[in-house]
């Protein structure tokens, strides 16, 4: 009944918002004489808040139509080169003749859409071939498509960097780390020639016992029985996946809102501020922001699961355990050639300092000038791939270190 009382809720919402719309156009009409009041401000202001934050939202487009090379504008066409029943890769083409690195930006799937990640796509267009793992809505995806879960998850790493071809560069941002740094060391270990010439990870759970966050401590302070029982939900009939079994993006919405609540709070309260104020601008940067979160995916039970227990409960990576299909040993060690760039921030509440940079150690048969950490101060998770600090700090390590192992 999770499913069906949430969407009820959403349906109750969405019609409440759509009235409170129609409440602000009336408070700001230039006929309403209290258009012309503070109070009729605060009124309207009060009544768009609302409706923004009730307001459900879909699948986020990436609107990237447009980059600049060598001071020019230059188109960007969007195309799926590879669909896959749970993802498909999407390249972002741009209208030029110049052979730039490829780049495979491998998003999350943790309840948000590879839109997310629109900020790091866009810094890497005007010197790279950028394409990016956009992955479906698990509601979305008919029974008769199977499963999926990590294994699979590798698989799909795998099929992508095939089809993108030789001489590719990965960055794996956030949860991916983990199953991208397991595609790389299988590669790796059979010589395949797709294996990636360079591999940037990003505030990834690699090794979740260096400082562990209340994420961390949610995963290893209940049984994975308790996680099956209690965030997992039957998609309803009318969906296309009805019947599949999922960890809904609304719960996982709930708790990292819940675990930042008084930031959020202050942030709607910024944006209610700025209405009153008249500062369409930056009231408009937080609503895009907000529409941008709060547009979630759900994801398989079978992958949720199999990461909790894998990654965040029993560690199976760090400690030499984890197996790709139940049979081959991961092995970061047969990591040879493929250059390993680790990214922190100093302020992540998602993924602890160490965590990350675990996979530095982990590859012991890389040679130490193919390895590089970096840590940015003062930066939180999302600040790692989207925002000022990235464009003006990460990327630009990101960039060199692409540039460096471009062979």
């Amino acid at each position: 009944m999770l499913y069906e009382w949430y969407e009820f809720q959403k349906q109750a919402l969405a019609q409440a918002s759509a009235l409170a719309k129609v409440g602000s156009s009336l408070w700001q009409n230039p006929l309403n004489p209290m258009a012309y009041t503070n109070a009729g401000n605060m009124v309207a202001a009060a009544l768009d808040v609302f409706a923004h934050s009730t307001q459900p939202y879909g699948k986020p487009k990436f609107g990237l139509h447009e980059t600049v090379i060598d001071g020019r504008p230059v188109m960007v066409h969007e195309e799926i080169v590879l669909r896959l029943p749970f993802g498909q890769l999407k390249r972002f083409r741009r209208d030029t003749d110049r052979q730039d690195p490829k780049v495979l930006v491998v998003a999350p799937m943790s309840g948000h859409f590879a839109t997310l990640l629109r900020g790091t796509v866009a810094e890497m267009l005007p010197d790279h071939d950028v394409t990016i793992t956009d992955w479906r809505d698990a509601k979305c995806v008919p029974l008769s498509d199977g499963r999926f879960d990590l294994d699979d998850y590798i698989d799909y790493v795998i099929r992508f960097l095939e089809e993108i071809g030789e001489g590719a560069h990965v960055i794996a941002v956030c949860q991916p780390s983990v199953p991208v740094f397991a595609a790389v060391a299988l590669m790796s270990e059979g010589g395949h020639p797709a294996t990636p010439r360079s591999l940037t990870m990003m505030g990834g759970p690699i090794d979740t016992r260096q400082n562990p966050t209340a994420v961390n401590d949610l995963a290893v302070n209940r049984p994975l029985a308790w996680f099956e029982q209690n965030v997992i939900a039957t998609v309803p009939a009318h969906h296309p996946g009805a019947g599949r079994r999922v960890y809904p993006g609304f719960l996982q919405l709930a708790g990292f809102m819940s675990m930042n609540l008084g930031d959020h709070l202050m942030s709607h309260w910024e944006m209610f501020n700025h209405l009153v104020d008249g500062d369409g601008e930056s009231a408009e940067a937080k609503k895009k922001f907000y529409e941008e979160y709060r547009a979630v995916a759900d994801m398989t039970a079978e992958f949720y699961l199999q990461t909790v227990e894998a990654v965040f409960q029993d560690h199976l990576l760090p400690k030499g355990e984890l197996h790709y299909r139940g049979e081959r040993l991961v092995d970061p060690a047969k990591i040879k050639k493929t250059a390993l760039l680790a990214v922190e921030g100093e302020r992540d509440d998602i993924s602890g300092l160490g965590q990350t940079k675990a996979a530095l150690t982990l590859a012991t048969g890389l040679a130490k000038a193919r390895k590089k950490y970096f840590m940015a101060e003062g930066v939180g998770h999302y600040g790692i791939f989207n925002g000022r600090t990235w464009r003006d700090r990460i990327a630009p390590v990101v960039k060199d270190w692409i540039a460096r192992h471009n062979g």
